[in-house]
């Protein structure tokens, strides 16, 4: 995806090499971060849900928003819409459903390796009276 894809706050800053924004994140950026904490443990928004609820962006835009700062929030609960695990991190985000009672489908022998999907009929959260009070 290309920077110029996302909304224009959560574009690199290469021109914002002063001191004062290292540390900043870009608005955008906050507000995704900001929904991830608000899903409650076993349960899960889509990459699109986030964007709906913030009305900015797309499933494109929160997802590279969740691969460059999600680190720090409940990620493994911003997830794709088909309820296949984050490639390259299934076996963390497992262990975190696992944890969290999040409804899982298992997999099939059949299935390449064997790992479940999320549920997504029973995992999906809509926001709830938690999003009541959000702005």
């Amino acid at each position: 995806m290309s920077e110029e894809s996302l909304p224009e706050d959560t574009r690199p800053g290469y021109d914002d090499a002063s001191p004062e924004h290292a540390d900043a994140l870009p608005e955008y950026a906050e507000r995704v971060l900001e929904v991830a904490e608000l899903v409650p443990p076993g349960r899960v928004m889509t990459y699109g849900d986030v964007a709906e609820w913030l009305e900015e962006g797309g499933p494109r835009q929160v997802g590279r928003v969740m691969a460059l700062y999600g680190g720090a929030v409940p990620w493994w609960r911003v997830v794709r819409a088909d309820g296949v695990l984050l490639p390259g991190h299934e076996l963390r985000a497992l262990e975190h459903y696992r944890v969290e009672g999040t409804p899982l489908k298992e997999a099939s022998r059949a299935a390449e390796g064997h790992l479940p999907r999320l549920d997504m009929r029973r995992a999906r959260w809509d926001g709830g009276e938690r999003a009541q009070g959000h702005t």
